[in-house]
């Protein structure tokens, strides 16, 4: 499920982006308690948080990491889960797939399939 273009605009006014975002999805703590969302662009991967009450309103950026830093692995199971930054997170198993596109971007780029149409 895509996170909705005003969460998206959202949190491109909170960073002061003007690149594009590559991908964007929704995690929170571990075992419950407070939102984030996890804006990867060109150069970085930004943590933001969006506190306890919250799950689309950015309150505070929770950290700042080059692009080249791995998001994954995503541990499945009862549940998605994956370490970041000396944290652990959980996500809905629909974002899954977006963590390992954006690590795989990254690390296994040889592995993403051809863009079929190259000159849009």
């Amino acid at each position: 499920m895509p996170v909705p273009r005003p969460l998206r605009e959202r949190c491109r006014e909170f960073l002061g982006i003007d690149g594009e975002i590559r991908y964007i999805f929704p995690a929170m703590a571990y075992g419950g308690g407070a939102g984030f969302i996890f804006v990867v662009t060109d150069d970085q991967v930004a943590v933001i948080s969006t506190g306890p009450l919250s799950r689309s309103t950015p309150k505070t950026i929770w950290g700042s990491y080059p692009r080249g830093t791995r998001i994954g692995p995503v541990e499945t199971g009862v549940g998605a889960s994956f370490e970041f930054a000396g944290a652990v997170f959980e996500l809905d198993d629909e974002y899954v797939p977006v963590v390992n596109a954006a690590d795989t971007e990254i690390f296994a780029r040889d592995s993403l399939p051809r863009d079929p149409l190259p000159d849009l």
